[in-house]
């Protein structure tokens, strides 16, 4: 069931996710195809997520958004403040490198997403520890996971097993800040993905509708309906999670299940590819050990399970238990 509509402002709206945007012409969504587009979530009720692109929208385009309950997801530097490139005004803050997040004034109060490719991920440990400090939540993204090799999947488990005990002092000296990498997997007590084609939808500047901004904004991907006629999201029964036969057997809650990354990589939107399970199953086996390291100190999270110990990291390796 759609219950969120991601709603794309313009062409060159920024990517949060895995994707790169291949679009770089400006081009707005026309003023009528918003306004129709808050009215379709209004009619459905949804909630809305407006996307901004790097540009300081017209006045009459806020003045629009402002009549609708929504979150703001914004590249750094961009405010719906008319003239204002601060971090104000924003729910979720954007940062497309790791260093344009270390050299940036964050808030306490504001979520910020780190998109950065593993390289940059793997140099600049240090600096993503300083941020961790800093803020309530963060949300980092590997942007290309599907080239991690063996040697990469060691870097990152030592990476994370460094951000564990940053995070385990924090918790210590009485912070709490979330990072979906480690403290994600402590919370949950089921899937939690991105839901694309199953609860969520994405409105693009074309007034059609697509699974995700990654099937508007990258090559190869398709319309799943428009304004006029609604939705017609063919086989929508393969984005739900209990038609994906890996997924449904694993308990790495915190992976987001990209879609758009399962079908570059495995041709199949339900489908995973290995790289994506490894690095999703690397992150619960330190939230394992994360969640032990604080539990030593104090009680913590006292109505939560245990995560349980696994002799694997690829859940298709256990296909013949299930």
């Amino acid at each position: 069931m759609i219950k969120y509509i991601v709603i794309l402002l313009d062409d060159t709206s920024t990517s949060f996710c895995h994707y790169a945007n291949s679009k770089t012409v400006q081009r707005p969504m026309p003023l009528q195809t918003l306004k129709d587009g808050i009215r379709y979530a209004m009619k459905e009720n949804l909630n809305i997520q407006f996307v901004y692109p790097e540009y300081t929208l017209p006045k009459e385009y806020l003045e629009v958004i402002d009549s609708i309950d929504h979150t703001d997801i914004k590249p750094f530097g961009v405010s719906n403040k008319i003239g204002s490139t601060t971090l104000c005004g924003s729910d979720i803050v954007v940062f497309n490198t790791l260093e344009e997040a270390v050299d940036s004034q964050v808030r306490s109060d504001t979520t910020y997403v780190v998109r950065t490719d593993k390289a940059c991920l793997f140099a600049g440990f240090d600096a993503l520890g300083t941020i961790l400090g800093k803020v309530a939540r963060l949300n980092v993204v590997i942007t290309d996971v599907q080239t991690f090799t063996e040697d990469d999947f060691e870097t990152y488990k030592s990476l994370l097993g460094r951000l564990s005990e940053k995070v385990e002092r924090l918790y210590v000296s009485g912070r709490s800040p979330q990072l979906n990498l480690l403290t994600d997997r402590m919370m949950l007590d089921q899937m939690n993905n991105c839901g694309a084609g199953e609860t969520t939808i994405t409105l693009a500047p074309d007034g059609r509708f697509y699974v995700c901004p990654a099937f508007y904004q990258s090559a190869g991907g398709y319309a799943v309906g428009d304004l006029e006629h609604g939705l017609d999201i063919k086989n929508q029964q393969l984005y739900r999670l209990d038609h994906a036969p890996i997924c449904r057997n694993c308990d790495a809650w915190q992976c987001r299940r990209c879609v758009w990354l399962n079908r570059l990589t495995t041709l199949e939107v339900n489908t995973p590819s290995h790289e994506q399970c490894v690095v999703a199953h690397l992150e619960r086996n330190a939230s394992h050990e994360l969640l032990a390291a604080i539990r030593r100190h104090d009680t913590f999270l006292p109505n939560k399970e245990e995560i349980k110990e696994i002799d694997y990291l690829d859940p298709f390796e256990k296909r013949s238990d299930w």
